[in-house]
């Protein structure tokens, strides 16, 4: 398995520390609004990620934040004349209901800023212990210079930032550095803070994830991941902090997702182009905007639009035709075996090889699809040709695999039973018997009625096989 790593720029294979076991850290969203589709990527794509790791028999230990401390979550609290605290809960239960309808899995730890006080306190300590901060008048900063390697994950040079930042920001006397970043901040009225040795207040963005994941998944994680935008300063920044404290290796791979774009136009509340997750599902189902977001390569960027979301639940829809055309047969087949079993099941097999070796090659989930169609293809053309039971079970059950890895189709996995099931096996009964009867005038009009009632009926070698369309 080959995973491109930002931090070396290629592809490498993909060796956890611990044989068998994967430590992954996933940034996760600030939580003032709810998520739009640029954060739906990194939670459908990482969490694909995940479930392909533990597909393959490792044990994932996922972790993934929430920022619940924030200016942007204050300013917030305060157009809603409520509090830092009632915002934050409110969109953390907003952005795990949209993550359930993606079919995201939740997290091993889903951990709070606010709750790891006394931790970020301890590791920004350390940091001036070590001479790798310093404090004035109550902010502590981090010094760049003194971690030589600053800039080593984004490739840039630390000399030609601090000349750029000179001449385009305002000098802040407290720095030595213009490079150096806040990790603490203090007190401003109105806000709200944390005791600490340097007086109240609160801490920088960057040395959160830092500390959280060092507490969950120890000084060196083999995975950490999210959006190409925080390439730098964020995750440039958690190295910085990470390795002066541990004197260790942070993370050994480093996993960013392309830029979601709509209609081609970078996405901005500003350009009137910004739609949020719980907007989408409103017009196409949560299901399809995972289908969506896995039909590109991840590191590449994607095009929103209605014409391509129509494509994926196109798409979607073909996949799932043929989940209900296999249970289907399924159910009614009575030829339990065939001579070519072993020929049918080595076919079967063979999807399964090609999707592992998309997803083998930096989890390349487009040709990991179409791995997907070709098993589509296959399970239509034998229910036409009429394979045995043993060997469309056996089709059923590489299908379900391959789906479950991807996380789509979860809908299908535990549906409810349809409250007018009866009326409509009822009249589908009508329907066989007016046939019998060479009354094709009533099945017609039966027909007719079903369609009224959103029931799409399929005839086959099985019997009818009904669902809503």
């Amino acid at each position: 398995m080959k995973i491109y790593n930002t931090l070396t720029r290629k592809k490498e294979e993909f060796v956890p520390m611990e044989p068998g076991k994967v430590k992954m850290y996933v940034c996760g969203p600030t939580v003032y609004n709810y998520i739009h589709i640029g954060n739906a990527r990194p939670y459908v794509v990482f969490d694909t990620v995940r479930r392909y790791l533990e597909h393959k028999g490792y044990e994932v230990t996922y972790v993934q934040n929430f920022t619940d401390v924030d200016d942007k979550i204050i300013k917030r609290a305060n157009e809603e004349h409520s509090s830092m605290q009632a915002v934050s809960e409110k969109y953390i239960a907003e952005a795990l209901h949209d993550a359930d309808g993606l079919n995201v899995k939740r997290a091993t730890v889903h951990p709070r800023v606010t709750q790891e006080m006394p931790e970020i306190i301890e590791m920004i300590q350390e940091l001036i212990d070590k001479g790798h901060a310093y404090e004035d008048n109550g902010t502590v900063y981090y010094d760049t210079k003194s971690f030589p390697e600053y800039g080593k994950l984004s490739k840039k040079n630390l000399d030609e930032l601090i000349a750029g930042a000179s001449e385009r920001v305002e000098a802040d006397a407290a720095k030595k550095n213009s490079t150096d970043f806040v990790l603490w901040k203090p007190k401003k009225e109105g806000e709200p803070s944390w005791p600490s040795p340097w007086g109240d207040g609160r801490p920088g963005w960057h040395i959160e994830c830092s500390v959280m994941s060092k507490k969950y998944l120890g000084e060196t994680i083999d995975i950490h991941a999210g959006g190409e935008d925080l390439i730098f300063p964020h995750h440039e920044n958690e190295i910085a902090q990470s390795e002066a404290c541990s004197g260790k290796i942070f993370s050994r791979y480093w996993m960013h997702n392309g830029f979601i774009t709509v209609d081609n136009e970078k996405m901005s509340k500003s350009a009137g182009n910004f739609f949020t997750v719980r907007e989408i599902s409103e017009k196409f189902p949560y299901e399809v905007i995972r289908f969506f977001i896995l039909s590109g390569h991840y590191r590449m960027p994607l095009n929103f639009s209605d014409t391509l979301m129509q494509a994926s639940q196109n798409g979607l829809e073909r996949i799932k035709t043929a989940a209900q055309s296999l249970e289907h047969y399924i159910a009614n087949c009575t030829t339990e075996t065939k001579a070519d079993d072993a020929e049918k099941e080595a076919e079967i097999n063979g999807f399964l090889t090609k999707f592992e070796a998309a997803m083998d090659d930096d989890f390349n989930t487009a040709d990991a699809i179409t791995a997907i169609y070709e098993l589509v293809k296959f399970i239509n053309v034998n229910i036409t040709e009429g394979f045995s039971k043993k060997a469309a079970l056996a089709a059923q059950k590489m299908f379900n695999e391959l789906c479950s890895v991807l996380g789509i189709l979860q809908s299908e996995e535990k549906e409810e039973e349809d409250p007018e099931k009866e009326k409509i096996e009822s009249l589908i009964a009508k329907r066989a018997e007016a046939k019998k009867a060479k009354d094709f005038a009533t099945a017609d009009a039966i027909r007719d009625e079903l369609a009224a009632m959103g029931i799409t009926i399929k005839d086959t070698r099985q019997g009818v096989q009904w669902f809503r369309a």
